[in-house]
């Protein structure tokens, strides 16, 4: 299958998760932190979902699922019962089906995924190495500095202002370029002085 990255919103979204075991609950930990509604189907689920919304059901009779499945968005699969994970696939039609047994069989996947700052970075090896998905998470860690996020966060200071006063996406794109090689900033930003590096743009582009 031809999987390609892409980020979705899902806000108000209805997730449906097969499963209350630890695959269950960290998929459901993310849609939860994410504004989703969401569902899990199995024996019980810890107090920390629920207080974040989370609701349980118990009844694994096929009707219910059907319910279940009907009334979701997103259905993931992560139980340790087969012939559960595999009715709720079959039934599962159109919608964005996440199988974390057989990722291969859905079409969506829930990647590792880990926040810097406002920085959201995902890595998926194609489900050849959740391990190694974690080491490369560490290396990716060590290799972001301070000075970067800062350099981001002067970056969306600096576009908006250019939208403003700039008409042509190439010069906006230049300006971003010069700002992000000046040597002056570029100092101020590893003093950790963000307001600074944000003034000399104020001067910089007093177009």
């Amino acid at each position: 299958m031809g999987w390609t990255s892409l980020f979705l919103n899902t806000d108000k979204k209805k997730v449906f998760i097969v499963g209350t075991g630890e695959v269950a609950c960290r998929r459901a930990n993310r849609f939860l932190e994410n504004d989703s509604e969401v569902i899990l189907l199995g024996k019980a689920i810890p107090k920390e979902l629920s207080l974040k919304g989370a609701r349980l059901e118990k009844d694994k009779d096929h009707d219910n699922i059907e319910k279940l499945v009907d009334w979701s968005d997103i259905v993931v699969i992560a139980s340790g019962d087969s012939d559960i994970n595999e009715y709720a696939s079959s039934i599962s039609g159109e919608k964005l089906l996440n199988r974390a047994d057989y990722p291969e069989k859905g079409n969506l996947i829930v990647p590792t995924s880990f926040y810097i700052d406002d920085i959201q970075i995902s890595i998926f090896t194609n489900g050849k190495s959740p391990l190694m998905a974690r080491e490369l998470r560490k290396k990716i860690q060590k290799a972001i500095t301070d000075e970067d996020i800062l350099q981001i966060k002067l970056q969306d200071y600096t576009r908006k202002i250019l939208k403003e006063k700039v008409s042509t996406q190439k010069m906006r794109k230049n300006y971003l370029y010069e700002i992000l090689e000046n040597k002056d900033i570029n100092n101020l930003l590893k003093e950790k002085k963000l307001k600074e590096a944000k003034d000399y743009v104020n001067n910089l582009l007093d177009i």
